[in-house]
């Protein structure tokens, strides 16, 4: 009986996983490893892993001997070494499609409630204080240009949701084809051109070597004194204190983000009291019925590959 192990969980339950995999023969074993060296020790007979944030290493794939697929709870895989997956033979899969709708909503919510300044007129009301004049000035969203870096799913329906605003949309995405852009009426342009001329820039990028600190003191340089930062994709992609030193400067105007670079957000975390940042948990992802269809979703692709189908959503190819 194949064992199939959850390296690390933070919800209620894995009853939608077993619901799906036992009947295929399977037993599914939840665990709470937070280290390469806990997922060796507690894992060492699985046939594939569901993982949420334990880093399955190297170490793990050599000591690992049974190990045909890790299923990533989620759309990045930065926790899963996928070069030495890839040399062990071990399919590295993710979730890509399980909360697309509710992170563009997140993004603009995000985008709404910093560029409309919400969270500090509330805080003022509270107060007793009603004084509009203390929020001046506060950009009007019709005509601005929002600017993508990517354009995957959650990036273009973020597109459509500028665009129901009445906002000009550009994006930056060099694997992406001309056709496409035009299909979502979306200007195709460089990096340059995104920070360079959008009032508003959201980023959608996965996290890697080449996306890492892609957005840091160079480019930040690069945008508009008014413009405004939102980040829903990695945290890795912002590098935290260049953006901090940007807004205690004034360099832009504001910043949204709903992941960092370290999560949870320790107390010196450089962004925990910059100016104009809003931030929120990491929680742009979630509704009920998303985290429904994560957990069934990736169980599914382990169950795919007990049937010798193909999943769907494979991120490297195995050498054997």
């Amino acid at each position: 009986m194949p064992n199939v192990y959850v390296t690390d969980y933070t919800y209620t339950h894995l009853d939608y996983e077993r619901a799906i995999l036992e009947p295929l023969g399977c037993t599914v074993i939840g665990r709470q490893c937070r280290t390469a060296a806990d997922v060796i020790a507690q894992c060492g007979d699985a046939v594939a892993l569901l993982n949420q944030y334990a880093p399955i290493t190297r170490e793990v794939f050599a000591a690992l001997p049974n190990l045909k697929m890790v299923v990533r709870y989620g759309v990045g895989y930065d926790s899963v070494d996928v070069a030495a997956a890839t040399e062990h033979g071990v399919m590295v899969v993710n979730v890509p499609d399980y909360g697309v709708q509710e992170v563009a909503d997140h993004t603009l919510a995000l985008l709404l409630a910093m560029v409309r300044k919400i969270p500090a007129i509330v805080n003022d009301v509270t107060a007793g204080r009603w004084n509009d004049n203390t929020f001046h000035p506060i950009m009007g969203l019709a005509g601005k240009t929002v600017g993508l870096l990517g354009f995957g799913n959650i990036a273009k329906e973020v597109a459509k949701r500028a665009q129901a605003f009445n906002m000009q949309v550009q994006a930056y995405d060099p694997y992406v084809a001309a056709e496409v852009f035009a299909a979502h009426q979306v200007a195709g342009v460089s990096a340059e051109t995104v920070f360079a001329t959008s009032d508003i820039i959201c980023v959608h990028l996965p996290l890697n070597d080449q996306t890492r600190h892609f957005v840091g003191a160079t480019t930040l340089a690069q945008m508009k004194k008014t413009a405004y930062l939102i980040n829903t994709a990695r945290g890795g992609v912002v590098h935290s204190a260049d953006l901090a030193a940007a807004l205690q400067a004034g360099q832009i105007a504001g910043a949204a983000l709903d992941v960092l670079d370290v999560e949870p957000m320790p107390a010196d975390h450089p962004l925990r009291n910059a100016p104009n940042c809003l931030l929120t948990c990491h929680i742009a992802w979630y509704s009920e019925a998303s985290l429904v269809r994560l957990q069934q979703f990736a169980a599914l692709e382990i169950a795919r590959m007990l049937q010798g189908e193909s999943p769907r959503s494979v991120v490297n190819r195995p050498r054997k």
